[in-house]
């Protein structure tokens, strides 16, 4: 398992991820699943990805693929608007899934995978999709201005709390990495490295991508000042009315 969320900003996109495919006794493994895709300068696009590994890096592979070969019949770089994105990703993921369960049909649950595109293509607004295994997908709104996938329930509380459209990259920023720390104190299958990428709407450039190891400074101390500021809240609120 893993978790990954994307942030629909007005003043642009936070993507998150962990970095942890298995959890146990003795079997971790660590993997990225944030990509970002070298396309062409009037775009930028980036996809996080949960579920089956293998299926995961097939899809990355064929897209990459697609990108490098000028007679593909579609790449990243042809497409004019995000959500012919997220369907050319989509139809890819569900080809891909089918193709490994008829490998092992009873098995085929197993290849399921989910991803969240994010980007902005010139011409358009920025913005960001949940593409489902089936290959379908939806759009972030406005009212709720973000997305998760993957072992979502833990991280999920801190952003319905902070998270609104108008708030500052940075800030949302922070959200993102405390709905981090909260899904990795509760579920083993959640773990560093955190990825964090930061962009701004409109620039076409990515602003900021930062990798934080289990052992990162600012990730130890952020996790501390949510946790002593937790602390402080909770003796200071209001008692029982039966207590002195």
């Amino acid at each position: 398992m893993t978790y990954c969320l994307a942030i629909r900003l007005d003043a642009g996109l936070v993507l998150a991820s962990d970095s942890r495919t298995s959890a146990g006794v003795d079997d971790l493994n660590i993997y990225s699943k944030m990509h970002r895709f070298d396309t062409a300068g009037d775009r930028v696009i980036a996809l996080l990805s949960s579920g089956n590994l293998a299926t995961t890096q097939a899809v990355i592979k064929r897209i990459e693929r697609d990108l490098g070969d000028a007679s593909a019949d579609t790449n990243l770089d042809q497409l004019a608007h995000l959500d012919e994105v997220a369907r050319y990703v989509g139809e890819i993921s569900a080809q891909i899934q089918n193709d490994f369960s008829g490998q092992a049909e009873q098995n085929a649950g197993l290849m399921q995978a989910f991803f969240i595109l994010a980007g902005q293509i010139r011409g358009e607004a920025h913005d960001a999709f949940l593409i489902y295994p089936q290959g379908n997908y939806i759009a972030v709104s406005r009212n709720k201005p973000f997305l998760q996938i993957g072992e979502t329930k833990y991280g999920k509380p801190i952003l319905d709390r902070i998270i609104d459209a108008g708030i500052s990259l940075e800030r949302a920023g922070r959200c993102a990495i405390i709905s981090m720390d909260a899904s990795m104190r509760s579920n083993l299958s959640v773990g560093p490295p955190i990825e964090l990428l930061i962009y701004r709407a409109d620039s076409f450039e990515v602003e900021r991508r930062c990798r934080f190891d289990q052992d990162d400074a600012y990730l130890q101390s952020l996790s501390r000042a949510w946790a002593d500021g937790l602390d402080r809240l909770f003796l200071e609120l209001p008692r029982f009315p039966w207590e002195a």
